[in-house]
């Protein structure tokens, strides 16, 4: 680890591999950057502990953190046993008030119980799931970044989304959404830098906009 540069950790989202970040290029002289991967839980473990075997791979001792989509969710919990210099989630949610209506609906309803992810081994389904049912055409493209389809692991994956209980918002949380994100509306997303055209994907099809203004993001200059 080099001391002199600042050391980034980006955790992906809901069954995707860290192969989402590969497009991402940030200045090699000025940040090292970490990719984390998916542990399966064990048992029934809570978010935080989740969140706190997680932090222990995090070796500098003031990270920048990047989460996607439930990854930004991981990476708000991560925090708390940490002293990161930023926290920056993308295509993600502050608290469970960003949350939708039809997830909010799922919650009180347990209706996500219901849901038999074993079919997740199926990539279209699994897919549609993590990125919207609107880039099925491109499953081939995005079959390389979904590679974890552990039964116990999405059973226990979509429980913690839906039952996330945060509800006030950390403010130094840095946010990046798209306009068009399918999975969480940016209707309902208060406060974030908005990316025109993006996607709940927007970590694979806005890399471009993403690699010219995350240094400056880090850096506090944008």
């Amino acid at each position: 680890m080099d001391t002199n540069k600042i050391s980034v950790y980006c955790m992906p989202g809901l069954a995707a591999s860290s192969l989402i970040f590969e497009r991402i290029a940030l200045p090699e002289t000025h940040f090292e950057v970490h990719l984390l991967d998916w542990e399966l839980p064990i048992g029934d473990e809570s978010l935080p502990a989740y969140a706190e075997r997680m932090s222990k791979k995090i070796t500098a001792p003031n990270p920048v953190l990047i989460g996607v989509s439930f990854g930004g969710i991981l990476v708000q919990e991560m925090a708390a046993y940490l002293n990161p210099l930023k926290v920056i989630i993308i295509s993600s949610v502050k608290s469970n008030v960003e949350f939708p209506r039809r997830m909010k609906i799922a919650k009180t309803t347990k209706a996500y119980k219901l849901i038999p992810t074993s079919i997740f081994s199926n990539i279209e389904k699994l897919s549609a799931f993590s990125f919207g049912k609107s880039i099925g055409q491109r499953l081939k493209l995005y079959e390389r970044y979904l590679s974890v389809r552990d039964v116990h692991y999405l059973d226990w994956a979509i429980e913690r989304v839906l039952l996330w209980d945060r509800t006030r918002v950390d403010p130094n949380v840095i946010h990046i959404h798209g306009d068009a994100d399918e999975v969480f509306p940016l209707q309902y997303i208060k406060n974030c830098i908005v990316v025109k055209g993006g996607t709940h994907v927007l970590i694979l099809s806005k890399y471009k906009w993403l690699n010219d203004n995350l240094p400056s993001i880090i850096e506090g200059t944008f």
